[in-house]
């Protein structure tokens, strides 16, 4: 009986050295020289005293720490307005960048733009026209100057067609010009020997 009690008392000792080790190592941490401003406001209320008056608690808080902490809260709403002003300044330049580049990005968008109508059109007799525009006109181009060819062609061929017919007949109309020649030298011939003939025979009568 007077063992477990020894021995309970012995644990709870020990709990509450370990509790006690452990408050003051977390103690030990906590300063007004580094770390954030919430553990500084805390290692403040662990190192304030307090009172009771009218039933009321107060806090009694040093006022070195308190200068302290003041000080710290100040550096740090001055480091955190510098941060700012520093965002501030990357994202003014960030700003600037953007606009720089979205101006750059219109620039090559116009000149891509310029360089793809220019890649579709074709110029013809100096004006830029679109692609199917210009193979329109050149394809009606070589389809009017196909038809004016195959014209050319059809009366050529006519024209020699008649230029044959005409050389035929021109041969036709000489052979019967000598047919008709050689006849009426013969005719005259046959005419001339008679006469002939009449002449000696009237000369013979007399």
């Amino acid at each position: 009986m007077k063992i477990s009690r020894i021995l309970f008392i012995v644990m709870a000792l020990l709990s509450f050295n370990l509790h006690f080790a452990q408050e003051s190592e977390e103690d030990d941490k906590l300063s007004l020289d580094e770390g954030p401003i919430s553990s500084q406001f805390e290692y403040i209320s662990k190192k304030s005293g307090n009172y009771r008056a009218d039933g009321v608690r107060y806090e009694v808080v040093k006022e070195f720490n308190l200068g302290k902490l003041r000080q710290n809260v100040l550096d740090s709403i001055n480091a955190f307005n510098k941060k700012v002003n520093e965002l501030n300044g990357t994202i003014a330049g960030h700003v600037e960048t953007i606009e720089s580049l979205n101006k750059k990005l219109e620039e090559t968008t116009n000149n891509l733009s310029s360089v793809t109508e220019e890649k579709d059109s074709m110029s013809f007799l100096g004006i830029l026209v679109a692609k199917s525009t210009y193979n329109f006109i050149l394809w009606t181009i070589i389809a009017g100057l196909l038809l004016f060819l195959l014209f050319f062609i059809y009366k050529f061929r006519n024209s020699n067609i008649l230029t044959q017919e005409a050389k035929s007949t021109l041969a036709e109309v000489e052979t019967e010009y000598e047919d008709h020649r050689r006849r009426a030298l013969e005719r005259e011939q046959k005419i001339s020997r008679q006469l002939q003939d009449e002449i000696n025979k009237h000369k013979k009568s007399k």
